[in-house]
């Protein structure tokens, strides 16, 4: 993978994103500080607000002059709509925020971003900050979660090794299990493929999920909700903050990370290279990724310091540090966005995921 930039996106890419700049809203939005603010901040991000909440409010006490605006949206929309800006044909952020690491990083390969250098940023490793233009600001693993009071203790799956063997072996889980749709989802589709990097599990997983009439849908809260109602017994790859956030409430959520690896996400965070507020964005930046920041990250499950997920069973849990695979904010993201390369997979899971056996948004 080279360094080169490629400032300006192919016609085809940009009309298709100014569609969506023109067209689309975003899912919700709230706004921060004084209203009658001398210094306003727009961020963009794809984390629920009600998970971000507490950070933004922490930067907002500690910047009495700045009025800040949040917008919530899907991650696939929030990426067209950064390279619409980008191109000048749409209305820029100051700081996008989004769980779709490898859009991220495209946009810094595309010229989209630009750097912020400061004491926090250079504490970051090299895998979470590349070329100081992307910033791996959170640490979420990714889960399987089961309903407790539906999956016998014997049925949880502990691996994939093991989900694949109960999804072949059991039919009462037909039709039962979920996981996200990768076209609806940028982060399924981040967490697809990388899994489809891993060729010991990937091929038979697929297959037991075909066989088993698994299902998919668009995001976190959807599955979440129908594991927690009984209508899935199981869900496959889930954000684990928003799993641990709801288990806290609901005692029918019961999560495990998969002791043959658990994938560990970064959300990523950049400044748009036509920010009108670049310094508050910066700054914003910093305060994540400080003490304070990463405490109001840390109590909404957004920042794990290890494999840590809250009162968990132990027994119905994955083991060990050694199996955590960070994801990487480096050029390799971008593998996976290749038209070829996303097109042929995006065919291989729809073949696995039919749509009559697909939940509809």
């Amino acid at each position: 993978m080279t360094n080169s930039r490629l400032f300006f996106p192919s016609i085809s890419v940009l009309l298709c994103c100014l569609s969506t700049a023109l067209n689309a809203a975003p899912e919700s939005l709230r706004r921060y500080g004084s209203t009658k603010a001398s210094e306003h901040l727009l961020i963009r991000g794809t984390t629920d607000i009600a998970l971000f909440d507490s950070v933004l409010l922490g930067f907002a006490q500690s910047n009495p002059s700045l009025g800040i605006t949040y917008e919530q949206w899907g991650s696939n929309e929030l990426y067209d709509l950064g390279v619409a800006a980008c191109a000048g044909i749409a209305e820029s952020a100051d700081l996008i925020i989004s769980s779709s690491v490898d859009q991220q990083v495209k946009l810094v390969n595309d010229g989209c971003a630009q750097p912020h250098v400061s004491y926090e940023t250079s504490t970051l490793p090299a895998s979470l900050n590349w070329r100081n233009e992307v910033f791996g600001i959170t640490r979420e693993p990714a889960v399987i979660v089961y309903n407790r009071k539906l999956v016998p203790a014997k049925d949880i799956p502990k691996s994939r090794f093991e989900l694949i063997d109960l999804l072949r072996a059991d039919r009462r889980y037909n039709g039962r299990v979920a996981t996200y749709d990768i076209e609806q989802s940028g982060l399924g589709y981040l967490f697809a493929f990388v899994d489809s990097l891993q060729a010991t599990t990937f091929g038979s997983l697929i297959e037991a999920f075909s066989q088993s009439k698994a299902v998919t849908t668009c995001c976190s809260a959807e599955i979440i909700d129908g594991v927690a109602s009984g209508k899935y017994l199981i869900a496959y790859n889930v954000l684990g903050s928003y799993a641990l956030a709801r288990s806290a409430a609901e005692p029918n959520i019961g999560i495990v990370a998969p002791s043959d690896y658990t994938l560990v996400l970064s959300r990523a965070a950049l400044i748009p290279r036509r920010a009108r507020n670049p310094v508050m964005a910066g700054q914003l930046v910093d305060f994540m990724l400080s003490g304070a920041g990463r405490t109001a990250l840390h109590q909404q499950f957004l920042y794990m310091d290890g494999p840590d997920l809250g009162d968990q069973d132990p027994a119905a849990m994955g083991t060990g540090t050694a199996n955590l695979k960070p994801i990487q904010l480096s050029p390799v993201l971008l593998i996976g966005l290749d038209d070829q390369r996303r097109a042929h997979f995006i065919s291989l899971w729809r073949g696995t995921f039919s749509r009559a056996h697909s939940d509809s948004p």
